[in-house]
């Protein structure tokens, strides 16, 4: 018998009964999880990996147009690109900027099973 998939849940918690780390069983939510990590993650924040992530959360004070939405999808494209290249095929972001949120979509295919996914993700400002 083939053991189930396990992986650290994201955003890291601990599982009331037992005080262990939550696990995630679904791959594909897993597949997820590492996407948010990626656009979430500042270059800088990891002490072993300092080119690692997008940065979004400093587009917390930037204006909100459609220059920033192009520059956040060039950004998104090569970050998921360069980290997750290896689980996912990108097959498109798209950003659009509205009122105090900028909205990322983020379309892909699970490079393993093939199965084709979208993951929206609001950034507010």
């Amino acid at each position: 018998m083939i053991d189930p998939f396990h992986a650290a849940r994201y955003p890291l918690t601990v599982e009331k009964a037992g005080g262990r780390v939550a696990r995630e069983g679904d791959y594909d939510a897993y597949i997820g999880q590492l996407i948010r990590q990626v656009l979430l993650t500042s270059p800088g924040e990891r002490i072993n990996r300092p080119d690692f992530g997008a940065g979004l959360s400093h587009l917390v004070f930037s204006p909100n147009n459609p220059a920033t939405a192009s520059l956040v999808q060039t950004v998104v494209h090569e970050a998921l690109q360069t980290w997750l290249g290896t689980f996912i095929i990108l097959e498109d972001v798209q950003v659009a900027a509205a009122d105090e949120r900028l909205s990322i979509t983020v379309m892909y295919a699970v490079r393993s099973r093939g199965d084709r996914h979208e993951l929206t993700m609001d950034v507010t400002q």
